[in-house]
């Protein structure tokens, strides 16, 4: 029995690689069972790793349950489980180019292990962030989503497409500029220094509301 290993990425939007076919499948139906199985390893504890990314997958596994670009010939169903057999197993590093060298702009990668053309297992890693000039900065979760749905597209079988509005586009742009750890260490103080700011607007509108009646009685007295 063969097995043929593909190696699939997701890269930044400064490195082309568009294509001028139409909207390609490795596979028709790369599983021959139902469920498929997930397996989520966020036990390695990464200085930029934060816990939403978790629910941005679980969030991209809902977007192909619910029917994702349109492109698939199977309606896949999804299940979480706690054990590293599974059907696909998705990880993160901080950083594609560092940790394992991959090509500049790498945002993520979808390894199929195919066998009698069928997908044995699909191992995805995603990075927490990427490097902008000189600086490195983390995703934020709407990022995160955009990966995670790129990459599990390609584990459905799905291949890279030319249309720049399809998930399946092989570049992505960061989508938001929110620090997922900074917001959860920090939501807290935001949401109370939000709650006192309205206040402190919402009482210089009463106090202008009072000056202004009281200068007005005034003004129906004195000068009539």
């Amino acid at each position: 029995m063969s097995v043929v290993l593909l190696l699939i990425v997701l890269v930044l939007p400064t490195v082309s690689t568009e294509s001028d076919a139409n909207p390609e499948r490795i596979l028709d139906y790369p599983w021959d069972h139902s469920p498929i199985t997930v397996y989520i390893d966020d036990s390695k504890v990464l200085e930029h790793y934060s816990p939403t990314y978790y629910t941005q997958v679980e969030k991209a596994m809902e977007y192909w349950e619910n029917g994702g670009n349109g492109n698939l010939r199977f309606t896949p169903v999804f299940e979480l489980v706690n054990s590293t057999d599974a059907d696909i197993a998705i990880k993160w590093v901080e950083n594609l180019e560092s940790v394992e060298g991959a090509p500049s702009g790498v945002a993520g990668y979808a390894s199929p292990r195919i066998s009698d053309g069928r997908f044995v297992r699909v191992d995805i890693v995603l990075e927490t962030g990427n490097y902008q000039g000189k600086a490195w900065r983390q995703y934020g979760d709407a990022t995160m989503f955009s990966i995670a749905k790129h990459e599990l597209g390609h584990a459905l079988g799905l291949g890279h497409s030319s249309n720049r509005r399809d998930i399946m586009y092989p570049e992505y742009e960061q989508t938001d500029d929110i620090n997922p750890l900074l917001l959860s260490k920090y939501g807290p103080l935001l949401r109370v220094g939000a709650f006192a700011a309205f206040a402190v607007l919402l009482y210089l509108g009463v106090s202008w509301q009072h000056s202004r009646s009281k200068r007005k009685k005034l003004e129906d007295k004195y000068f009539k």
